[in-house]
């Protein structure tokens, strides 16, 4: 969003921002991909760059649409993944200086798996019964969530 609103000039980036997420509130990928398209090509006309930018990003932006409607709220926002970047940089500045690599490599570690376990056991973002719907190791993530 940020990406596509530095095409916008500010006083028209609410109503730009509007327009964007009815794709995003589409509740199948189709009818979410027609909109997105749509949405472009009512921006197109006045603003050239950004329906480039929308033409081009479509893909990837609607990706999540892909993944049952349960998962896509959490899919949708990078807000986990910036939270769980700022801890490993929150982290590592305490150290300063790492001996080798396998020493950034088990501190990354160690903060990956308790933010793991943190989000299994609050349920803050997807439950494992969620998970095993469309994991390939659907007994593995059961037992794990029986557990």
């Amino acid at each position: 969003m940020r990406n596509a609103l530095a095409h916008v000039p500010k006083g028209q980036r609410q109503m730009v921002a509007a327009l964007i997420r009815t794709a995003f509130a589409e509740t199948d990928a189709e009818r979410a991909r027609d909109q997105w398209r749509d949405v472009a090509d009512r921006l197109r006309e006045r603003y050239p760059r950004l329906a480039a930018l929308m033409d081009e990003a479509e893909a990837d932006v609607l990706a999540h649409m892909a993944f049952p409607a349960a998962h896509r709220p959490q899919l949708h926002s990078t807000n986990p993944l910036e939270r769980l970047n700022r801890e490993i940089k929150r982290r590592s500045e305490v150290i300063g200086i790492f001996p080798n690599d396998r020493a950034v490599v088990r501190l990354a570690g160690a903060i990956l798996m308790e933010q793991s376990d943190e989000w299994a056991v609050q349920r803050r973002y997807m439950a494992l019964e969620s998970l095993a719907a469309v994991s390939d190791d659907r007994k593995r993530l059961t037992a794990i969530a029986v557990a």
